[in-house]
Order: C-alpha cells, then structure tokens, then sequence
C-alpha cells in the first residue's frame, strides 16, 4: 500500500523492488551496488550501431574476469548505463549475469547529450508521449523481442543550460515513464544548471525530484549545488571515480556527511568498457572505487555504516521501482 510523506508518495522500504535482467529483486537483496558501469559502449552513432558490431562471447570472455574481481570486494549489483543506440546489449547482459553470478540491470531512454550523435531519427519528430510509450512498452514487454526488462530510465542532455527543445522532450518523456512505471530518472548532466532545469521541468510534470538521479554531478565545482540538489530530494551521483581525482570525491562525500545529507549520495566509477572499434584494446576494471577511494574516505572518517549506506542503501532506495509524484 502506498503512503504519502509530505508531498512525496512512496511505498514502505519493505516493497522496493529491481528490475534485473533476470527478473524482480528485493531492493534487500540488491546488496553492495555499483550504480552507474559499462560493459560495452559503441560510440559509432545511432544510425549504424547493432549487435553485428560484436561478438558476444568475445565481450563476454574480455568482461567477465572484471566481474569476478569486483565480486571478491563483495559487489553484487551492478546498474549497466550503456543506452540504446550507444550499444545496449541485454542478451549480453544476462550472460554476463548468469556467468558471474552478479545481478545487472539495464535501462529503457534515450541519450541526448553529444549534440544528439545517439539518437534514433524518431526522437526529433516524436512528441514526449510517443517516446514514453516506446519507453514503456520495453518495461511491459521486454527490450528487442526479449522478455528482459529495463530497471531504470537513462536519457542524456547536453550542459549548461538552457536545454534544447529537443532535450527538454526527453525530460518530459522520462517524467511520463516514470509516472507510468515507477522507474527512476538517471540523466547523462554534469553541470548544476542543466541538472535545476531538469528537475524543474520534472516537477511541473508532476514527478518529485526524488525520482532524479543527477548522473556525473562531480563535473559541477561550486559543491554548494550539490547541497541544494540533495536538500530537494534529488539523488546526487557522484560517478567517475574510475578516472582519477579521488581527493574531490572525498572532499564532495564529507561535506555532504557533514551537512546529514550522505542519505542522498550515489556513487560509482563510470569503468568499463569494450569498444567494438578495438575489441582487444584496454578495459579498465571495476575496482578502483574500492583500491583508491574508500581508504581515503575511512581516512576521513567514514566507517563501514557510511559505506554501507553509500553502496547498499542508497542504491536499493534510488532505484527501487515506486512512483514517486508531488501530491
């Protein structure tokens, strides 16, 4: 049953469920979360991306041995950001589910951002409505002729504001997904003042800011935003610490501790990926979190609570399907 909270309606934290690629999870059960990876990523373009760029188990065999990594730091969730378009693979997906023994979850939406390189042609003549039914369709059928189902929306815009017309129509088809499945936002933002417009534009569609995550908010250096984003209820993703500057996610986290706003922080490493254009080229694994980024923050003085509230908690909360609209 759901209950409403001021003027957030949600349901008890008992209910949360994900969307996996192999079925419904318990949000209890999703356990220590990475929330934003990639496994593959094919930065070809819209118009000439598909899986006759790749051998499966040729990614699978690059891929999996990362994945056994990340389990010995006791991952067992991870959230794959890879978009259509830009090289979503779910039958990729649940075979690197079934053999790592990890649960994935993979996402419905469409990536706007690099001046619209990833779009499909029927984003642009589409309206709001008919993208969002497409969106749902995937989440009440299953994605590509399958019967796996996303787990979370993934659009993409392009910082600073203000957005185009067209990015504001990816917005508002997110806002209309979500309000018909329950599935979390997670926008491709960056700067503050795309990510406020967003949100703006999601509340007058009804949706609480609640139901956001703010993908890639460490490209924002004025951190006071990420204070006014996390005190609106919006999800604060702090998601490259695959890439170096671990010290500014630190510095980020504390502040947030400090302001009794850790509750309302993701974070991950943006690590990965296969690229079809060299298929035996570097991979970055998915560990670095745990190897640079965490020893400096039990320096900090973080202790395995704040930990587990970052890796376990928070994303089991962020991402578990609920609708969650201002009343």
């Amino acid at each position: 049953m759901a209950v409403t909270l001021g003027a957030l309606m949600v349901r008890p934290k008992k209910e949360f469920q994900i969307m996996t690629v192999k079925g419904l999870l318990p949000g209890k059960k999703l356990g220590r979360t990475l929330i934003h990876e990639h496994f593959l990523v094919d930065f070809i373009g819209a118009n000439t991306t598909g899986t006759h760029r790749w051998k499966r188990e040729h990614v699978v065999n690059r891929i999996l041995p990362l994945l056994f990594e990340v389990r010995e730091q006791g991952v067992k969730s991870i959230f794959d950001c890879t978009p259509a378009f830009l090289g979503r693979d779910v039958e990729l997906l649940l075979q690197l589910s079934e053999r790592s023994g990890l649960n994935m979850i993979t996402n419905t939406g469409y990536y706007g951002a690099v001046q619209n390189k990833y779009l499909p042609s029927w984003a642009i003549t589409e309206t709001a409505d008919q993208l969002a039914a497409r969106w749902v369709k995937e989440f009440e059928n299953g994605i590509d002729g399958t019967s796996i189902r996303p787990g979370f929306i993934k659009i993409g815009v392009d910082a600073p504001a203000p957005l185009s017309s067209l990015h504001k129509k990816l917005v508002k088809a997110a806002a209309v997904t979500h309000l018909k499945t329950g599935l979390t936002i997670c926008s491709h933002t960056g700067l503050a003042s795309a990510a406020f417009e967003e949100i703006e534009i999601l509340k007058q569609s009804g949706v609480h800011p609640n139901a956001f995550v703010w993908v890639h908010a460490q490209a924002e250096k004025d951190k006071s935003f990420h204070t006014r984003a996390a005190q609106a209820g919006t999800w604060v993703s702090l998601d490259g610490m695959g890439w170096g500057d671990y010290e500014n996610y630190v510095d980020s986290l504390v502040r947030l501790k400090q302001q009794g706003l850790l509750k309302r922080a993701l974070i991950s490493q943006d690590a990965g990926w296969y690229n079809p254009d060299e298929p035996d080229g570097p991979i970055n694994g998915y560990t670095t979190l745990f190897s640079k980024v965490i020893p400096l923050l039990n320096k900090a003085g973080f202790g395995t609570n704040d930990i587990d509230q970052l890796l376990v908690s928070n994303p089991a909360e962020a991402m578990g399907i609920q609708i969650r609209k201002i009343s």
